[in-house]
């Protein structure tokens, strides 16, 4: 089934028709500036010209930073607070005049991966996370999702993890790769004694960069790059969307 697939991120908004019998992007990866302010107004209007632009008219899946049940957002990461309580789904349906699914941003970057990349056929715990502007999380126990864990906001050090190794932090304090490597192993220990998971994967631009900063991590785990890298979320959002009709 043919779905436009979008990824909201902090920064930018993602979006390509997605095959979802084999998780391939058959149109233009369209790319956009996540507008400022990312009030609900701003954003529904950039999905609606970014459907334009692709000319698309059909079903739509939406991956978005929040907490999202029923379509509805109850958390508002890296995007404006005015989210909170908003039923994304409904305003988006409206705006673009297609039907519009909602889900967490990670857990569709999570789908994407348990589908088609590095936790196909994976049984056990597996832990995605999505590094960029924050850090986004998808928990999977034997291929089952348990969705809209934040494991970006887990209390670390004197603030939260997300605020200490994102990527947004490592370009901010302009991090060598080791000395991010070695924040974020840190991280990744934490939630091992946690979760005791079998694998991570790490999804989200700096996947492209694992070689520069493997050497750093130490975990029982195996840490594996997502497959489809900066793409999962698009793949996954439409995924969703096609679970959803």
């Amino acid at each position: 089934m043919r779905i436009l697939g979008v990824d909201i991120g902090g920064t930018g908004i993602k979006a390509a028709v997605v095959e979802t019998q084999t998780g391939e992007l058959i149109s233009e990866h369209k790319r956009i500036p996540t507008p400022q302010p990312a009030t609900p107004e701003n954003i529904a209007s950039s999905l609606a010209q970014v459907v334009a632009d692709l000319a698309w008219s059909g079903p739509i899946g939406c991956g978005f930073p929040a907490t999202v049940h029923h379509g509805v957002a109850y958390s508002a990461s890296n995007i404006d607070p005015s989210w909170i309580n908003t039923d994304a789904q409904t305003l988006f349906t409206q705006i673009t005049g297609h039907p519009c699914f909602v889900v967490n941003d990670a857990d569709a970057a999570g789908m994407a991966e348990m589908r088609f990349g590095a936790g196909q056929n994976n049984r056990g715990v597996t832990i995605l996370l999505t590094i960029g502007t924050g850090i986004g999380s998808a928990v999977f126990v034997n291929g089952q999702l348990h969705p809209n864990t934040e494991l970006g906001h887990v209390r670390f050090g004197d603030s939260i993890a997300e605020r200490y190794c994102a990527e947004s932090v490592r370009i901010k304090q302009n991090l060598s790769w080791q000395e991010w490597g070695i924040r974020f192993n840190e991280y990744l220990n934490h939630l091992e004694f946690v979760f005791n998971p079998d694998r991570f994967i790490i999804g989200g631009g700096i996947a492209e960069h694992m070689a520069q900063f493997q050497p750093y991590l130490h975990t029982k785990a195996l840490v594996l790059p997502a497959h489809s890298l900066n793409q999962a979320g698009i793949i996954g959002a439409a995924l969703f969307a096609e679970s959803q009709i």
